[in-house]
C-alpha cells in the first residue's frame, strides 16, 4: 500500500489557483476526465471505488483515511483493468454503489506533491493536494508540506472541507 497526506478545500476559481500552480509546477497542466463509481464499505474511514479514463481504461481504488478537514495520512491501493464496466457490474452485484462522481481534474505536480483542480459536477470546483510520503517517513513532515503549499497556493483553513466528494454529493 502506498501512503499520502491529503488535504481538499472548496475554491472560488480553478483558473485562479492554475496560474499559482503552473508558476510553481515541475509538470502540468495534465487535464483528465474523470467517472468515479463508489461502492458500499463496512468501515466509514474506507473507500472502494471505480476511475473510468476510457471504456478500455480504469483503475480500482480502495483507500482508507479520516473523514476529517485539514491535512491527513490516507493509505491506498490501485489496481488497473481493461474492463471497467463489467467490474462495475460484479461490485455493484456484490457490494451495491454509493454514488457516482464525474469530473474534470487539472494536474499539476509540485516536487512530490499532485495538486488537482477539479471542477466536479453538481459540487463546483475545488483543490485536493495529495503529498506523496516515502516508506516509512513520519506523516508530520507531510502535513507541514501541505500547509506550506496551501499558504503559497492562497488557501486559508476556512476553505477546507471533509469526506470525499461522494459524501458531499450524498449530503
Amino acid at each position: 500500500m502506498a501512503r499520502n497526506i491529503e488535504i481538499k478545500a472548496r475554491i472560488d476559481s480553478v483558473e485562479r489557483v492554475a496560474l499559482i500552480a503552473a508558476k510553481l509546477a515541475d509538470q502540468g497542466p495534465i487535464e483528465i476526465a474523470q467517472d468515479d463509481t463508489f461502492f458500499r464499505c463496512n468501515d466509514s474511514a474506507d473507500r472502494l471505488k471505480l476511475r473510468t479514463f476510457a471504456p478500455d481504461h480504469a483503475e480500482l481504488i480502495f483507500y482508507r483515511r479520516a473523514n476529517s478537514s485539514g491535512p491527513k495520512e490516507s493509505f491506498y491501493l490501485i489496481t488497473p483493468t481493461d474492463k471497467p464496466d463489467v467490474l462495475r457490474e460484479s461490485l455493484t452485484l456484490a457490494w451495491g454503489q454509493v454514488g457516482r462522481v464525474r469530473k474534470q481534474r487539472r494536474l499539476f505536480i509540485v516536487g512530490r506533491t499532485r495538486v488537482h483542480l477539479d471542477r466536479v459536477e453538481g459540487l463546483g470546483e475545488f483543490l485536493e493536494l495529495e503529498v506523496v510520503l516515502k516508506e516509512g517517513e513520519a506523516p508530520e513532515a507531510g502535513v507541514a508540506e501541505a500547509h506550506a503549499l496551501m499558504a503559497q497556493l492562497g488557501i486559508g483553513a476556512d476553505q477546507l472541507v471533509q469526506g470525499a466528494y461522494v459524501d458531499l454529493l450524498n449530503a
